[in-house]
């Protein structure tokens, strides 16, 4: 999930998620940092699934329509999909960046492509093409079934992430006993169609928009740039499909994935926003679901202004944190007193308002891309030292650093290219929340985001402007509401205490509204499954290989 209003994407409100970064609302990016040399930041929700043998035939199909229905029931008019049979070969030819094709060509990874019905009340209609992946069970033997993995984002690929945590779980007893399943959402990575809104010189000429600005002018700036993302998306995606891009649908292609894969059961492991798709795989499908870890929980009940306003409080206080451990080092460039750390972090990024720095590639670092790049380092203490430099670069007049972190988060690579990740998170928020289209409503919102974050507050006031989601071309398709998950069995979420992106409370009601088992991390990262942490590594493990759920007040510590 992500923290400061941003280009036209009004991520949380105005604010990105996941996928991670600022620029989003409520259950947008948020970005899940894999602590590896190996692995790189990343957003992430994963999901695992349990049942058939290794070889062995898929369960006869059930048809029906209903959520109480059998385990492993397909409901009616969807045989054809639950059915198919993956033709697997080689990932190389999903990669799209460098990075991706190293991933993709590990031993082992298999890759192939499924068909879902684009909308599940018309299966006989237009279809789209999911990529899935698999890397096998290492022991056929103790199989238990597939673990079906996602990154979270919105819009971040799901294949990316669990050809990482390929790495990460290699040699562990859930790499033994579980296929790693990966595959990239409807719309998003090497799925087809692929939500497509904004052309690359688009994207960097929103960049340098002051969409902050509360002025008559910067308001009609601001939503002229929102408009030109609807606008774009719905000329290039087409409204018929980003009708039908939700988390609403996301679920029932992961039950069809479910099928396909042969599992009677699904067995699920969800990071950031990743925990919403799962959250809502629940309460549509409860009884399909064998085990299911949900990390760095959204809370499906908020609304999209609190969950902004706690996301923002979220970052300011692991910006406290990085201040901290700033003032330890020679040269802080935030000084040896935390306590003034928001104070001299406005004093070094306000000057942009006015004057963006100049930049070797002819760009500039804006105010707003200079937030983006601290808001990117605040995912990970990795990040830290990254972002010490960045600040000190710009008190010499420097924006480089800042400007790769903004990069990162905006997913530019060197060429001047873009993934479709942004325009992804753009078009599932916009449709999993009620769409903020009253100007009252959007200047409260903002101005509860700058008491929430003072770091990113401007000192202007707030902005009355839209965000995209306010000029979005087809309605909402979800909301804020309490799952109704009967026949659940009980998930486990795992909570960070000081989670940047999603606050810890999140998990701590997750859980609770799932009837499920809360597993505490203490700590100031985003997520914590299968990134180097003993303790919560082996209480996911035994949850997903033997169903047993955290310990009453279970709490790992922040180095476990």
């Amino acid at each position: 999930m992500t923290a400061v209003r941003r280009r036209g994407a009004g991520t949380d409100g105005g604010h990105d998620d996941a996928g991670g970064g600022p620029g989003r609302a409520p259950r947008g990016r948020a970005r899940t940092i894999l602590r590896s040399a190996a692995v790189v930041a990343v957003l992430v929700t994963a999901a695992a699934c349990g049942g058939a043998a290794p070889g062995s035939a898929p369960p006869s199909p059930i048809t029906t329509s209903t959520a109480d229905a059998a385990p492993g029931a397909i409901p009616a008019g969807l045989e054809r999909f639950y059915t198919q049979r993956p033709a697997w070969g080689s990932c190389v030819p999903f990669a799209t960046t460098d990075d991706q094709r190293q991933y993709y060509g590990q031993p082992g990874l298999q890759c192939a492509k499924v068909e879902v019905p684009i909308d599940y009340s018309n299966p006989q209609g237009p279809t789209a093409q999911l990529a899935i992946s698999r890397l096998q069970a290492t022991d056929p033997t103790q199989r238990i079934g597939s673990l079906l993995v996602n990154p979270g984002g919105p819009g971040a690929s799901g294949i990316e992430i669990a050809s990482q945590l390929s790495l990460l779980m290699k040699n562990t007893e859930v790499a033994r006993k579980f296929d790693l399943v990966g595959f990239d959402p409807r719309g998003i990575g090497a799925s087809t169609p692929t939500i497509h809104c904004l052309t690359a010189q688009q994207q960097d000429a929103q960049r340098t928009v002051d969409i902050l600005d509360p002025s008559p002018a910067g308001v009609a700036k601001a939503e002229a740039t929102a408009r030109q993302t609807a606008d774009g998306c719905n000329q290039k995606t087409g409204a018929e499909f980003l009708a039908n891009v939700g988390t609403r649908d996301v679920a029932r292609d992961m039950d069809v994935l479910r099928g396909v894969v042969g599992d009677r059961q699904l067995t699920y492991l969800g990071y950031s926003y990743g925990t919403h798709i799962g959250s809502t795989y629940a309460e549509e499908f409860p009884r399909n679901v064998r085990a299911m870890v949900l990390d760095g929980a959204v809370d499906p009940t908020q609304n999209s202004t609190d969950a902004l306003v706690d996301q923002g409080k979220g970052f300011q206080d692991v910006f406290t944190a990085f201040a901290k451990d700033c003032a330890t080092k020679p040269g802080c460039p935030l000084g040896t007193d935390a306590g003034q750390a928001t104070a001299r972090f406005q004093q070094l990024t306000r000057p942009l308002l006015a004057k963006p720095i100049p930049l070797p590639d002819g760009r500039e670092l804006s105010y707003g891309d200079a937030q983006q790049g601290t808001i990117q380092a605040l995912y990970a203490t990795s990040l830290w030292p990254q972002l010490r430099q960045g600040l000190t670069e710009l008190t010499q007049g420097n924006g480089q650093t800042l400007m790769g972190l903004a990069d990162e988060y905006y997913d530019r690579a060197p060429d001047g290219t873009y993934s479709p990740q942004q325009d992804a998170f753009n078009a599932v928020r916009c449709v999993d929340d009620p769409q903020i289209k009253d100007h009252a409503q959007a200047l409260d919102q903002a101005r509860r985001y700058n008491a929430a974050a003072p770091f990113l507050d401007s000192g202007r006031g707030p902005s009355q402007a839209l965000d995209t989601c306010g000029f979005w071309p087809v309605p909402a398709t979800d909301g804020p509401h309490v799952p109704q998950v009967a026949g659940l069995a009980p998930p486990l979420v795992v909570s960070t205490t000081d989670d940047p992106a999603t606050p810890y409370q999140s998990g701590v009601n997750l859980a609770k509204d799932l009837h499920g088992s809360l597993l505490t991390k203490v700590g100031d990262q985003h997520t914590a499954s299968f990134q180097g942490f003993p303790c919560v590594d082996a209480i996911v493990t035994r949850y997903l290989v033997d169903g047993t759920p955290a310990p009453a007040n279970a709490r790992c510590p922040d180095n476990g």
